[in-house]
């Protein structure tokens, strides 16, 4: 009869320590601009990262929606085997300078569309490649809001804006940190940290910092698990103890 309380003691640690695990595992999750920084003015390559979080249900497309509040003249999409992209212009209501031009419209969405027989399944994650410019000289950051679809019906909405000091949103969206350019290129526009071999540095900065990040996260919840298992065993103990005083 003693060793029910210590059963429910030891189940209540097992239950608690999973569930923290639970808790911490879609924070690492999220769709993603990778890398996360770039150059101002410049031009670069980027891939859109997305995972599939779902454990029943497989990704069939994803709409990115691009700032029109800071337009990019320039965007390609980088064909991908079993992937369909359309890409949606926008006008402006202020047309921007490029190299001397005007620009009246930009690109304000693309969509990737999943051939038959294509999906991300669960468990897997996959990359959609897009070369954007120039990108802007008045602002730190651009956001792009992503719609991910599920073969079954379900959309997860990263389009939640992540604010500094703030902790951060379920369904934050995408982010590209944005530095400022040393020197320009002679054409009215910097080269980027992705598209060059010797301007790196922010671009490496900012995946160290995200891979830090990462790991305080990982140690933290580790911690945590240690701690309600290494108080359960603490409390086992105690009633052993108690109860081999008491024989």
């Amino acid at each position: 009869m003693r060793s029910l309380p210590t059963r429910r003691i030891a189940a209540v640690a097992l239950t608690a320590a999973a569930s923290v695990v639970a808790l911490a595992g879609p924070a690492f999750a999220h769709v993603t601009v990778n890398p996360g920084a770039a150059a101002q003015g410049g031009y670069t390559a980027v891939d859109f990262r997305v995972p599939n979080e779902s454990d029943t249900a497989s990704t069939v497309k994803l709409e990115v929606n691009l700032p029109l509040d800071h337009p990019l003249a320039s965007v390609r999409t980088l064909p991908l085997p079993g992937w369909t992209a359309a890409v949606e212009k926008a006008k402006l209501d202020k047309p921007i300078k490029v190299h001397g031009n005007d620009v009246t419209e930009a690109v304000s969405k693309i969509t990737w569309t999943a051939d038959a027989g294509t999906k991300i399944a669960p468990g897997q994650f996959q990359e959609f490649r897009v070369s954007l410019g120039p990108l802007p000289t008045d602002t730190d950051s651009l956001e792009f809001k992503t719609l991910q679809t599920y073969d079954n019906g379900d959309i997860s909405r990263w389009i939640d804006e992540s604010k500094d000091g703030q902790p951060e949103p379920a369904k934050p969206a995408p982010v590209l940190k944005l530095t400022k350019a040393a020197e320009g290129d002679g054409h009215g526009v910097t080269a980027s940290p992705a598209a060059t071999g010797g301007s790196s540095d922010h671009a490496a900065a900012a995946g160290d910092a995200k891979s830090s990040d990462s790991t305080a996260r990982t140690l933290g919840v580790v911690g945590i698990v240690v701690g309600v298992i290494g108080t359960a065993v603490g409390v086992l103990g105690l009633r052993r103890k108690s109860g081999g005083s008491a024989s």
